[in-house]
């Protein structure tokens, strides 16, 4: 995550580009067309900066390292998902855990709090038989 933060009128210039999906004052969507079309170019020998640049993105208002840093991810997703990964949104499912429903963290958490109790009174009955002797 970087911390640029686009003005109102590069914000109007990066949505007017069609390439871009989106854009907000902190980050910038791409489209799938062009995610698809830069990862291809990349392995024809194009540089990072160039396929951007071809795009109408300059680097020194997105920034310096983000088209290096976009195309290592979308290579990863193309990889392992071919262009359909592009397809669908990806933040926030890198491996973190799943919410679960209500009911199954509430017995995971009681069944928890019945092992920690279990040991807390097999401690206390340890203790307590040393302490006869």
């Amino acid at each position: 995550m970087t911390n640029i933060v686009y003005s109102a009128e590069q914000i109007k210039a990066l949505n007017a580009n069609p390439n871009v999906k989106k854009c907000s004052s902190k980050s910038i969507t791409y489209s799938k067309d062009f995610k698809t079309r830069a990862v291809k170019a990349f392995y024809e020998g194009q540089s990072a900066n160039a396929i951007f640049k071809l795009a109408g993105l300059d680097p020194t208002v997105i920034g310096k390292w983000k088209p290096r840093a976009c195309l290592k991810l979308w290579k990863r997703i193309y990889k392992t998902h071919g262009e359909s990964g592009f397809a669908k949104e990806n933040r926030g499912r890198s491996g973190g855990r799943r919410p679960k429903d209500k009911q199954s963290a509430d017995v995971e958490y009681l069944q928890t709090k019945i092992a920690y109790l279990e040991a807390e009174n097999n401690f206390l009955r340890n203790l307590k038989t040393k302490t006869k002797n």
